[in-house]
Order: C-alpha cells, then structure tokens, then sequence
C-alpha cells in the first residue's frame, strides 16, 4: 500500500491506496474511511471509497486544499501498522436463475459448457465484496467472480433491465436495484429491495459488505414478494 493524494477539484481529494483491484484492499479502504472521518470531524462533508481509493469531500470555507491534504496525511500516517477491521455484514440473497428473468443464462451457460443449473450453483458458490457503489442508486459493485463465469457486457445494452436483476460483466456481478438502462449479463432476479429512502444510508449493501447468493425456485421467490414478469431474449 502506498499513500497518494491527488486533488480532484476545489474541494474533493482523490486518496490512492493501491493501484489493482483486489478483495484483500476492502479491510484497508474501511480502516482509511474510519481514521479520516475522524480526523475531518464535522468539516466532512462525503467519503466514498472505490476499488483502490477514496473520494473526499471536505467543507473548503473551513480549511485549504493544502490544510486538508495535511490532515489526510497525519489520519493514515500509521495505517500500515493498524490491524485490518472486522469485515462487513454478509448477506444472503435468494436468486432465482432462470431464462424468463435471466435472459442471458443460456449463453452464458453454452459459452462456458455448463448447464444453466451449474452457472447458478457456481454463481451461488463463494461470497462476493462489496467494492463501491454507484451507477444508479444502491447499485453494488461486487467480486470477484470466477473466471470461467466472466463474461463482457452487451455490445448494446438493454433500454430496460427490471428492478432486482442480477448480472455478471467481467469478473463483478451486480443487482439492478432499480428499473433502469444495463449492459449487463443477467442470469435471474432477486426478491430483495436494495435501495430504500426510509433506510438509514438508503443502501441495502455497503462497501466492505459481503453477499452470498442462495438459489431459490419461483415458489419461493414470488412468496418472497419477487416479480416473475419475463424478459425478452436479446436477438
């Protein structure tokens, strides 16, 4: 881990970490974010880690580009020493894969010579990081996935991917949290609302949380409240 600080705009540092995505970065970027919010206090004003770096926002009527650089400085002077934090909460959530809500399954499925049924169970079979939020809001960057199950986005993406869609591109997986435009590859859809405003933090997932897929069959995901209306194929 090596410290670096880049000045984004008037008011926003980018503070780099590292330089390759990895899961092992999530412990250090959480220990980071917990030390500058103490040090920023009240004159913070957002924090987002990423794969590799944070985003800081800071109150620029309080303290100069170069004041806050300074604090950044003195917040992590010592991180390398400091143990890595527990991680995130895990979370389980039920998937039902199949074709009418997972339109890109059987590619998926013939690209790699697997069943549909061994995507999903391979798909289900390790826990995932939550990297960083974006893209829409409570949109989870996830990974990594298993390399044979990486696969590219669409060359076109869809006008319209259902809320709860769950997709991989490369070697992240995601859940469309709510109705929006997506490149991504789906393979079936969650029950689980994501994104919430009555919810503290709005997001159901956080960065340094850990997800597990459980597979489940369409009984038990329209009990669970899910919506089973199917998707057209793309041609």
């Amino acid at each position: 881990m090596k410290l670096r600080i880049e000045t984004s705009s008037i008011d926003t540092l980018t503070i780099r970490l590292f330089d390759t995505i990895d899961e092992a970065n999530m412990p250090w970027l959480r220990a980071a974010a917990s030390k500058l919010r103490e040090q920023f206090g009240d004159h913070l004003i957002d924090l987002v880690p990423s794969y590799t770096t944070l985003m800081l926002h800071y109150d620029m009527q309080e303290m100069t580009d170069s004041q806050a650089c300074e604090r950044v400085q003195r917040a992590l002077a010592h991180l390398e020493t400091a143990p890595p934090p527990q991680p995130g909460r895990l979370h389980e959530v039920p998937v039902w894969y199949h074709p009418s809500v997972g339109p890109d399954l059987l590619r998926l499925a013939r690209q790699t010579g697997l069943t549909p049924e061994q995507v999903a169970i391979r798909h289900c079979s390790r826990e995932y990081q939550v990297f960083t939020l974006g893209f829409a809001p409570g949109f989870a960057y996830m990974g990594l996935v298993e390399e044979a199950l990486a696969i590219p986005r669409l060359a076109t993406p869809r006008r319209s991917v259902p809320t709860g869609s769950v997709g991989i591109a490369e070697r992240q997986t995601a859940i469309y949290p709510l109705v929006s435009p997506g490149g991504w590859n789906l393979l079936g859809r969650t029950p689980v609302a994501l994104f919430d405003r009555t919810r503290e933090g709005y997001s159901l997932l956080q960065p340094g949380d850990r997800v597990r897929f459980i597979r489940v069959e369409q009984p038990e995901f329209i009990l669970l409240g899910g919506d089973d209306t199917p998707m057209e194929p793309l041609l």
